[in-house]
């Protein structure tokens, strides 16, 4: 309860100020109320939408919807009340300091008629119009981004193309393209022809295989149901599509009446990649050959190093049978398993395949300049390729999204990777 009062007053606090901001444009009583009264129905709006949310029905559309509105009026709202509160310090210094200096001169003039008088306007500086002009401006660019987000970026799908060279790479293999995908969340999609192009983009990949590194629904298998079809339409690739189970897959986020209940849902959601033509890895591993050599692909399940997360994944039950200098590509869907347990297993795995953190489907990726989301103060390792002691970790973006409906900066994700022999 507490929590709440706290999150109460805060909201409060940040609608004061934001209305301080409205108010300096808007004069009429009539225009004021209006604003006032679109807020109190957009906080009741929010406040509906996750009250509803409940993970154990594939419509979560309503707590989505209050999610995406949070980040479009508050990150604004609270820029602009950051501003404000510094331009109120600054008046309080002004104001205190004109205060004082006004009294250590009065003190000294004998004479009552000659002593300096308070400012009419009051204690405080009058709030400076400019100061509000630069806070709206700022605050402009986050709520154009989330809006763009929401309408668009969250289905503005995008192709990232790699080569990665290795000098292990059987000669065979060089050459061999695969498609990577993860995160899918299709619980959160609401647009099929958008999902259909998708899908398209998908098909129209040069790709020997395709990859599926895990979180194929939100928390229960019906999720698919409205998509199944869609899904099915992913083309065959030569060497096959492969899947592994992401944290959400395991339907752990619903609240189940009986263990059996969700044990269902569990083996429903497993046989989603069955029924759209993925082979489901649970620990274990494939052999692709080709001109009679042979690269391994190894899936395992969810492991990260965040407590809340479980550790399922067994690397050594996975690779059984395999040998350290065999080639493997694991799909792990953590990427904080590749420091924590990857990198230094004497299996030695050439190349990881990840997803997992969205790139928190907000941020600032600019080629060459700037890389940033939110998201990397939690994971080392976000978004795309890493190398160390010469093995190399890709994450991908994530092809859906969850909690937040839409994608500001970083974009949906299909992967497309080409191995290549070091010359």
């Amino acid at each position: 309860m507490l929590r709440f009062l706290l999150l109460g007053i805060v909201l409060l606090f940040i609608e004061f100020y934001s209305y301080q901001a409205f108010k300096l444009y808007f004069k009429r009583f009539s225009t004021r109320l209006i604003y006032i009264i679109v807020s109190v129905l957009l906080v009741v709006f929010i406040a509906y939408g996750f009250s509803t949310f409940d993970p154990k029905t594939p419509d979560m559309h309503w707590s989505l919807w209050s999610g995406a509105l949070v980040l479009l009026l508050y990150l604004p709202k609270l820029i602009i009340t950051v501003l404000l509160l510094c331009e109120d310090i600054v008046r309080i210094v002004l104001g205190v300091s004109s205060y004082l200096k006004r009294e250590y001169i009065n003190w000294n003039i004998k004479d009552p008629s000659k002593k300096l008088k308070s400012d009419e306007d009051g204690f405080l500086p009058s709030r400076r119009k400019f100061v509000s002009n630069i806070a709206l401006g700022i605050a402009s660019i986050p709520f154009i981004s989330v809006l763009h987000g929401i309408t668009i970026g969250r289905y503005r799908f995008q192709v990232y193309e790699h080569i990665i060279e290795f000098e292990d790479l059987p000669v065979a293999f060089d050459g061999f393209r695969f498609t990577q995908l993860s995160d899918i969340h299709c619980g959160s999609f609401d647009n099929l022809e958008k999902l259909q192009h998708a899908v398209d983009l998908i098909n129209s990949q040069r790709s020997d295989a395709l990859l599926f590194t895990g979180d194929l629904v939100n928390s229960v298998a019906s999720e698919m149901n409205p998509w199944l079809s869609t899904f099915q339409n992913i083309r065959p690739h030569t060497f096959g599509k492969f899947s592994i189970l992401g944290n959400h897959d395991y339907g752990t986020y619903a609240r189940w009446e009986t263990k059996e209940l969700e044990e269902e849902n569990f083996k429903a959601i497993c046989n989603l990649s069955d029924q759209m033509g993925f082979q489901l890895l649970r620990n274990e591993h494939v052999r692709l050959t080709k001109e009679g050599q042979s690269i391994c692909i190894v899936g395992v399940e969810n492991w990260g190093t965040n407590g809340k997360f479980m550790k399922y994944g067994n690397l050594d039950a996975a690779t059984e049978g395999v040998g350290a200098s065999d080639f493997k590509i694991l799909m792990s869907h953590d990427p904080s398993h590749w420091e924590a347990k990857v990198l230094e297993h004497p299996k030695q795995f050439q190349l990881t395949l990840s997803g997992h953190t969205h790139g928190s489907q907000f941020g600032i990726e600019i080629p060459g300049f700037l890389r940033w989301s939110p998201v990397q103060y939690i994971y080392k390792q976000w978004a795309g390729l890493y190398e160390q002691m010469g093995k190399y970790l890709y994450v991908n973006r994530g092809f859906g999204y969850h909690a937040y409906k839409g994608r500001t900066g970083i974009w949906p994700e299909i992967t497309v990777i080409e191995l290549r022999l070091k010359k």
